[in-house]
């Protein structure tokens, strides 16, 4: 990401991103500066072509987790009900804990987060209060400040997740998450 500016780099994600679930887990060692974790609403689609795909897709995630991977019978899942939640957390300065929370609900604990009580595991892991939670799923103003979230990533080029943003353009995938470490440290 040459030519990076100085703004705070932003970490677009999707909860049903397997690939952002990685780089989540890696994000807070690698970056020598803070890095703002925004909530959009990019679910994975799977999209794979063959059975054969899929497999090869799994095995890849496998071997990069920091730990064994279970994943969701239902994958890949509906993010709409976990993305509102983490819109919610956001609000509350909770982000960070609440989606590392999510995705370790989902995938090493193989929990659908299209489920509502695992959503409510993830947070009750950070203190979010179930019944404040799911009262502020109900409102418009969670749903519109997601939908706000997600148009403004896509106006800056993001079109999947994980997704980087660096004050100029946007990069995909867990492997952008190395070369923006590396050119913030150079530009350092």
């Amino acid at each position: 990401m040459a030519g990076s500016s100085t703004a705070e780099p932003q970490f677009y994600l999707d909860l049903s991103s397997p690939e952002a679930w990685l780089s989540a887990e890696r994000i807070l060692a690698l970056l020598p500066v803070p890095c703002e974790w925004v909530p959009v609403h990019m679910p994975f689609a799977g999209g794979f072509r063959c059975a054969e795909d899929e497999e090869i897709f799994r095995m890849e995630i496998e071997q990069r987790a920091p730990q064994p991977v279970r994943w969701p019978a239902d994958f890949p899942f509906d993010s709409e009900l976990a993305q509102l939640a983490a819109t919610y957390a956001k609000a509350g300065g909770k982000t960070v804990a609440f989606c590392l929370a999510a995705f370790r609900q989902a995938y090493a604990g193989g929990r659908s987060l299209a489920e509502e009580e695992n959503v409510m595991i993830a947070a009750a892991a950070c203190e979010i209060h179930p019944r404040a939670l799911l009262k502020a799923l109900e409102t418009r103003s969670i749903a519109q400040r997601l939908g706000e979230a997600t148009e403004l990533a896509r106006e800056r080029g993001v079109v999947s997740t994980p997704a980087f943003f660096d004050g100029e353009r946007a990069v995909h995938g867990d492997e952008a998450l190395d070369d923006l470490a590396y050119d913030i440290r150079r530009e350092g």
